[in-house]
């Protein structure tokens, strides 16, 4: 019997690109739909597939199962869409009372009322860290630096900073400092939160010769563990290394990172941490 394809829905960034070469590798022959305004136009060259709207539900529905797709996956960034503005087929117009419902509850609820039209079509959804074995971050040190004690209040601070943030339907990230909550992220995202803490006075912060600080991500409480999970990558640990941060935790085995070595050897020559911490860890 022949193994049914895998539909990749591709936000922007490169994980999409990763998790199709992955599935190509083991024979799942992929079929990637890129996200009009997200997806980079060079993945769907390479791979040949259609580009729709965020509110075509109905026509990458019956894309799949055209296709032959049984399994899916949602792969890369993805903002919140203007829903005033959004080009809806049928199945995103019957679909739309119950998705704006969610979207006042917070991120995630938006994105489980989509994931459950996907469901009630047939489709089962899964991780991408289901198709990339090496994606989720282990716990311990990613790289040749590991935090040291003087470091570890900073991550159970930003820890709880950013677990409160996310059970608001805020962000997923804070950044402390010598115990001060210097940032915490929001709709910006990681890489624009980092990019504003050397703008912060240089009292308060770190630098790239004396390095302070930790950037913290972590599931929202409630978050839905097959999409949106916490993701660093090399940007991440540039960003980190300009905000003169000492380092980057994220929890163990509920993150993903995007090019495992690359990002080691950046975080090694800049000199910082990436470590996964466990829950016991923080208290």
């Amino acid at each position: 019997m022949a193994t049914s394809r895998l539909a990749i829905v591709a936000g922007g960034g490169d994980l999409p690109r990763r998790v199709a070469e992955q599935a190509q590798r083991s024979g799942r022959n992929p079929f990637v739909v890129g996200l009009k305004g997200f997806v980079e136009p060079a993945l769907l060259a390479d791979f040949g597939g259609p580009e729709l709207s965020v509110g075509e539900l109905g026509r990458l529905i019956q894309l799949m199962k055209k296709e032959g797709c049984e399994e899916m996956v949602f792969a890369g960034s993805l903002k919140r869409p203007d829903f005033a503005s959004l080009k809806l087929d049928l199945k995103g117009v019957q679909s739309l009372p119950k998705i704006l419902a969610a979207a006042k509850k917070g991120d995630d609820a938006l994105l489980r009322a989509v994931m459950d039209v996907f469901a009630d079509a047939g489709f089962r959804i899964i991780g991408a860290d289901d198709v990339l074995d090496d994606l989720r971050v282990n716990a311990g040190p990613l790289g040749a630096v590991s935090p040291t004690a003087e470091h570890w209040p900073d991550i159970r601070r930003a820890a709880e900073a950013a677990k409160m943030s996310g059970s608001l339907e805020i962000g997923q990230g804070a950044i402390s400092c010598a115990g001060l909550i210097l940032a915490v992220e929001a709709q910006e995202g990681t890489d624009r939160m980092l990019a504003r803490i050397p703008d912060l006075t240089a009292e308060i912060r770190g630098t790239p010769t004396e390095r302070r600080g930790v950037l913290v991500k972590r599931p929202k409480p409630q978050q839905e563990l097959r999409i949106d999970l916490p993701t660093i990558g090399v940007i991440t640990v540039d960003g980190a290394a300009r905000a003169g941060l000492a380092g980057i935790a994220v929890q163990a085995g509920a993150a993903l990172v995007v090019d495992r070595e690359s990002v080691a050897a950046a975080a090694n020559a800049a000199g910082i941490f990436i470590y996964g911490f466990t829950e016991a860890e923080l208290e």
